[in-house]
């Protein structure tokens, strides 16, 4: 259940959702799409997964229940491969083992960089509010309560508008981000949580596939994710 906190309100002109097409955000832009109008963002950075991730994410939206609320999903780019030098992990396609904690899978600035592009692209289409599908236990600095609140007014006075940063997901874990998406009929199956696929397929030896098949355990729900290799035990 999403906590008693998190905003309703989706403005006259829908929300925004931060979308990779991964679980989290696919559950979370099911959950918007039940309350109004939704406006999916998909940002790519350079990433080498993002060719496979991004057709996921556009296979998900089709599959997605109250389709009708949900708008065709924006692809938009900011190029970090400028910042990331040609041997990071995430440029090489090679991602960190499948015991790694998700330090060892860090992005310096990922959130100040989706965020910043995805307020442009609000501010122009007259959307106020943005939701993100930060869960409980994230690490990193720039998915905070304090962050968030520093990002809207600096995004807010950039862009002479007002920007809302909402992660109504913050108090929940996966397991719990995958009962809500059972409920919610979001299609699951179609997601794409993986750092390292291969021909659409999870790789089943990466952190996040190790995540995901330990996510569906502990919510009981089986998981009709086809991986590469099967993840180890």
């Amino acid at each position: 259940m999403v906590p008693d906190g998190s905003k309703e309100g989706q403005g006259a002109n829908g929300v925004a959702v931060l979308y990779s097409g991964g679980l989290d955000s696919a559950v979370l832009l099911a959950h918007a799409a039940a309350r109004g109008e939704a406006q999916p963002i998909y940002i790519s950075v350079g990433l080498a997964w993002e060719e496979q991730e991004r057709a996921a994410a556009e296979r998900a939206v089709r599959l997605m229940p109250v389709a009708n609320r949900i708008r065709p999903m924006v692809s938009l780019s900011l190029d970090m491969r400028d910042v990331y030098p040609p041997t990071h992990w995430a440029i090489r396609g090679e991602a960190p083992a499948f015991d790694t904690p998700d330090e060892d899978v860090y992005l310096d600035g990922r959130n100040i960089a989706l965020l910043s592009k995805a307020a442009v692209f609000m501010a122009r289409a007259r959307i106020e509010r943005v939701l993100m599908g930060t869960l409980a236990g994230n690490p990193f600095p720039d998915a905070t309560p304090a962050f968030f609140r520093a990002m809207e007014a600096a995004l807010g006075a950039g862009l002479a508008t007002t920007i809302e940063i909402d992660a109504p997901f913050l108090s929940l874990h996966k397991a719990d981000v995958i009962r809500l998406g059972v409920s919610l009929n979001a299609p699951l199956e179609a997601t794409l949580s993986c750092m390292q696929p291969r021909d659409g397929l999870h790789c089943g030896r990466c952190s996040k596939c190790r995540e995901r098949r330990d996510a569906f355990r502990e919510a009981g729900v089986r998981d009709e994710t086809r991986y590469a290799a099967v993840p180890p035990r």
